[in-house]
């Protein structure tokens, strides 16, 4: 197996709700694919919103919605001060603010917001993972 990702599929109770937030986020739908899915080409990894039942019922598993996931996604800033206007955007596109941006114990700056979904997202500056021009993030 070679160390990527290639799709993060979110499970999503009202589709329209969820595509609305991440277009007011600034992504933009693949026109291509759209009926009851909503994909995000970001980077080199695409986004998919699907109904959370429906991804239950393909992977196999009950669905259940914890108040939970033990799971967040994760967007690297290229500053602190950008790490403040994400979550800000994020806040007028309609997602919660989780955890107002902070000092890290690591160094850095951050704070999580909640999608319309509740998929808790993180953002934050890394001083010590860098952002290549086209996005991609490396490890020190």
């Amino acid at each position: 197996m070679e160390q990527r990702i290639s799709l993060v599929t979110l499970g999503v109770d009202n589709l329209d709700r969820a595509i609305r937030f991440y277009e007011a986020m600034g992504l933009q739908r693949n026109t291509t694919i759209t009926e009851g899915v909503a994909f995000f080409q970001m980077g080199g990894l695409v986004l998919g919103l699907w109904g959370r039942d429906q991804l239950a019922t393909d992977a196999g598993v009950v669905g259940s919605k914890g108040s939970f996931s033990g799971m967040s996604l994760a967007y690297n800033t290229r500053s602190e001060a950008e790490v403040d206007e994400v979550l800000a955007h994020a806040e007028r596109a309609g997602g919660r603010i989780v955890k107002p941006a902070q000092r890290a114990f690591w160094g850095g700056w951050y704070g999580y917001f909640a999608d319309t979904e509740g998929h808790l997202w993180e953002v934050a500056h890394n001083p010590d993972f860098p952002i290549a021009e086209d996005g991609s993030i490396s490890l020190p």
